[in-house]
């Protein structure tokens, strides 16, 4: 939502009318949590999911059951400022309706991604005596954002999208309905905005000295982490690579024994992957870089600079 801020700002300041933003209808329709994960659990009730406009998922007796999105139900959502991590809303709400409450006054609607939380969830639906359906946060749609990443933020206007005409597979922002999103037909001519990522891929194969002169000559500097919020940036950026690592602008000082940024700041946020990361590196071996792992839980590992990994470069000093 504060992107959507900063967009309806931008638009108001230009008094333009209406402007596509990056959302696309797909051939493919796919389950997805609210929170943008990936459904790779699922927990039907018989014949379930049975299709058709029954698009958002509902919650009882451990079964989901999907829905019409625009039914008045109950709902859970989830929370960090509860023993639980869950907080049942006893109002009645539609899908999107609730999914707003969620975001606006904990977290989100609740995801459900393997046996044992479906269990938790159910063992909390039984002990605040809940006997009917509530909604969770599993959703289908066919849009996709142009960058390819997968968050499920969403803000259509009521009654949208509606597919009027049977072609209207792209989104656009229109300030009439206080800027929320209406599909339209994608050879309509309209205004846009375009985003520049801070963070870039570079799937050449380099080494580290390498990868820091690419960076300073074609960008600002190979990546820093100094935060939960950039290391969640870098996360959904190392998906793309094609080594199983990838440079990040680290340094280790044998001199020290300190690991550093090559802005000459010391690491005060730090994810580094057991056994990585201390101050007793292999200097014998060479100089020590640091890189992020591109699968797994993607922590930091240190690498000999000589070793050949792609690497992320950043627009920008922050």
């Amino acid at each position: 939502m504060n992107d959507m801020n900063e967009l309806k700002k931008s638009v108001n300041d230009g008094g333009v009318q209406n402007i596509w933003i990056g959302l696309k209808r797909t051939s493919v329709d796919k389950w997805q949590w609210s929170s943008g994960k990936p459904a790779l659990y699922l927990n039907w009730g018989f014949n379930q999911p049975n299709g058709g406009d029954e698009r958002c998922a509902m919650m009882r007796n451990g079964e989901w059951h999907d829905e019409s999105c625009t039914k008045s139900l109950t709902f859970i959502c989830s929370s960090s400022n509860m023993n639980t991590g869950l907080v049942f809303v006893n109002q009645m709400k539609n899908w999107r309706d609730a999914q707003s409450y969620c975001r606006q006054n904990h977290t989100d609607l609740v995801s459900v991604r393997n046996q044992n939380e479906c269990q938790l969830i159910q063992k909390f639906i039984n002990d605040s005596h809940i006997s009917n359906y509530v909604w969770i946060g599993l959703f289908r749609d066919s849009w996709q954002w142009s960058d390819q990443s997968n968050s499920s933020f969403r803000d259509w206007k009521s009654g949208e999208p509606n597919n009027a005409g049977g072609n209207e597979n792209c989104a656009k922002l229109n300030p009439n309905t206080q800027g929320q999103w209406i599909d339209d037909p994608c050879n309509n001519q309209n205004p846009f905005v375009c985003h520049e990522d801070k963070l870039i891929l570079i799937t050449e194969t380099l080494t580290w000295p390498e990868a820091l002169r690419h960076c300073r000559q074609n960008y600002t500097d190979l990546v820093l982490v100094h935060s939960v919020e950039m290391q969640e940036e870098v996360m959904n950026v190392v998906k793309r690579a094609s080594t199983e690592a990838v440079w990040l602008g680290l340094r280790h000082s044998c001199t020290v024994g300190l690991w550093f940024w090559v802005s000459g700041e010391t690491v005060c946020y730090q994810n580094w992957a057991p056994g990585n990361g201390t101050g007793d590196e292999d200097c014998e071996s060479g100089v020590r870089s640091g890189a992020v792992q591109s699968g797994g839980d993607q922590r930091w590992i240190s690498r000999p600079e000589h070793h050949k990994l792609n690497f992320i470069c950043s627009r920008s000093e922050e």
